[in-house]
């Protein structure tokens, strides 16, 4: 029997559910989608039925960012947040930006987009725990565990919903003994808010072709861990970002150090994809970059809580796709919403959910096709005409200027903060993809890095297992390789495997064959959670992310 032919088997056993919207992700904006469409639908006593699908194992689990929220989209959404206890427990308080050397800091002046008077130092995945406690509440069905692992299409082109992906299958695909297939999830209007490099989002991307406008993307890399650290080490609401040191100055890159409540310091540190040097390790620099003599007092006698990784858009406004295809829109961190400059994009990509909701309520309410047409299309001019891109537009050149260099750069974001006001009449471009930028492996430095000493600076292994990351040893590897032969052929022999060093997680390994003796690329999935980097980073995009089993992956509990 041929693909073709087992594929539409496959369809014709698993169940379908018809709701009116369907939104692909538990994070802050498709939760705050979901929110929306349930208020607007009680306030003009309308029934809509909405449903949320998250691959974690609970809203939350796959979350992970530093994170200072800055309250303005939250205040719209749910104004009296206070009175239904939402988990924004630490004020920001006093603000420090220190420029690193290898030994020593100088403070800088701390750019007014980093100021954070007002906003709050939280657990993005407690945020997001309650933001879903709120989205059941109002009717909204939230059902994690189970990955969208395929986009549905009408006849007509239009996407139809999405389906989620089987359960018990066998390291080959096929069924195994405990073998569920998967559900489909039908639906009027299907929102995308699956994040950063989300894997359903790429195929929409191609298939409408919403990328043929925009500059191209380019990404970052954070690795965050969560300390508890000695009390008298612990300053609540204290905020400190960093440049510098350890960094080149020809890669962009700083840290975080937020201090919450019960002594606990959320600490991270941000490479840009962009890099070029193929020895560069992301893990290693946020390893060494805690070693510091101004960093690594905060840590010592405390103890790692929880580790975790995640890519994030850097490609600000000039990087926006078309939002908008027949039958759904994208939101969030999957269209790009992050403010770089600000370290910020909880509150955009909130805002970015709400304007949806409110564009998808004005297309169900009516049953001309021209005018639900116009109501889903009208979500980008609502977008270009809301704070969220007049705070975006306004920082669009600070992250493209860091390609002449870091000094440059510098200089250029104070003269277009402090002198344009982010109003200059120009607008700086990205011209390159991530996994272009690696120079071949013989003309960059080796990098050596220390060993870790197990009281700060620790190793990959260690690392992963307090993300909670489990996958099920049998079920189908979810990172795959377009062509098997690229891996040795092009990566290890051009840039001397860079899998191994761009993944903070260790999923890549090159080995030696006992009986050839040769080099082959072993995949750990087992260790994966889900940062993306890999799709991201590799130099011939012969990687490509899907989904795994719904729930597999990290369990991060309070990142």
């Amino acid at each position: 029997m041929n693909d073709a032919a087992d594929s539409a088997i496959e369809r014709e056993s698993r169940e379908s559910m018809e709701f009116d919207v369907v939104i692909v992700g538990g994070g802050p904006s498709g939760l705050s989608t979901a929110i929306r469409l349930m208020q607007l639908a009680q306030e003009n006593e309308r029934e809509v039925t909405v449903c949320v699908v998250e691959k974690g194992s609970e809203i939350g689990a796959h979350i992970l960012s530093g994170a200072v929220l800055e309250p303005r989209a939250l205040n719209e959404l749910i104004p009296d947040w206070k009175e239904k206890g939402a988990p924004l427990n630490t004020p920001a308080g006093e603000d420090s930006f220190l420029m690193l050397s290898e030994k020593g800091a100088i403070k800088l002046p701390t750019p007014p987009q980093m100021n954070n008077h007002g906003n709050y130092i939280i657990s993005l995945g407690n945020f997001c725990r309650w933001l879903g406690e709120q989205a059941e509440a109002m009717g909204a069905e939230v059902y994690p565990g189970f990955a969208a692992s395929e986009v549905l299409y009408n006849e007509d082109g239009s996407v139809k919903g999405i389906a989620t992906g089987d359960m018990g299958l066998n390291k080959d695909g096929t069924p195994g003994p405990n073998h569920e297939p998967g559900m489909e999830l039908h639906a009027k209007y299907t929102i995308f808010g699956e994040g950063c490099r989300g894997s359903l989002t790429k195929t929409l991307f191609k298939k409408f072709n919403l990328l043929k406008d925009n500059d191209p993307h380019t990404f970052g890399i954070g690795i965050k861990e969560l300390w508890e650290v000695a009390p008298e080490n612990h300053k609540q609401g204290s905020i400190i970002h960093t440049t510098g040191w350890p960094l080149d100055t020809k890669t962009y890159g700083g840290s975080f150090l937020y201090h919450l409540e019960d002594n606990q310091v959320a600490v991270g540190f941000v490479i840009g994809l962009d890099y070029e040097n193929p020895h560069l390790s992301p893990f290693e620099e946020f390893q060494r970059f805690k070693t510091h003599p101004k960093i690594r007092p905060t840590f010592e006698g405390g103890r790692r809580i929880s580790y975790g990784a995640r890519a994030l858009n850097e490609g600000g406004a000039q990087a926006t796709p078309t939002l908008t295809f027949p039958g759904g829109m994208l939101v969030g961190c999957t269209a790009g919403f992050l403010n770089v400059p600000k370290i910020k994009g909880t509150h955009t990509a909130m805002k970015s959910g709400m304007l949806a909701a409110e564009s998808v309520f004005e297309a169900l309410g009516t049953e001309d096709a021209a005018e639900s047409e116009a109501a889903i299309t009208g979500y980008s001019a609502k977008i270009k005409n809301s704070w969220l891109w007049k705070e975006l537009w306004k920082v669009r050149n600070i992250r493209p200027s860091f390609r002449w260099g870091f000094w440059p750069a510098l200089v250029y974001s104070a003269i277009d903060t402090y002198l344009f006001a982010g109003h200059a009449p120009w607008t700086l471009h990205n011209k390159h993809h991530d996994h272009e930028s690696l120079k071949k492996a013989s003309e960059c430095p080796k990098i050596d890095y220390p060993k870790p000493d197990n009281e700060v600076s620790f190793d990959r292994n260690s690392s992963v297992y307090l993300s909670g990351t489990t996958h099920d040893e049998n079920e189908p590897c979810h990172l795959t390789l377009r062509d098997d032969s690229v891996p040795v052929l092009y990566n290890l022999a051009d840039y001397d495997g860079p899998e191994e060093r761009f993944c903070p997680a260790g999923v890549y390994e090159f080995i030696e064959d006992e009986e050839s003796g040769e080099k082959q690329l072993q995949i750990n999935s087992q260790n994966c959670v889900h940062c993306k980097t890999c799709d991201i980073k590799d130099p011939k995009q012969n990687i490509d992310w899907v989904v795994p089993q719904g729930a597999s992956g990290p369990n991060y509990p309070n990142m």
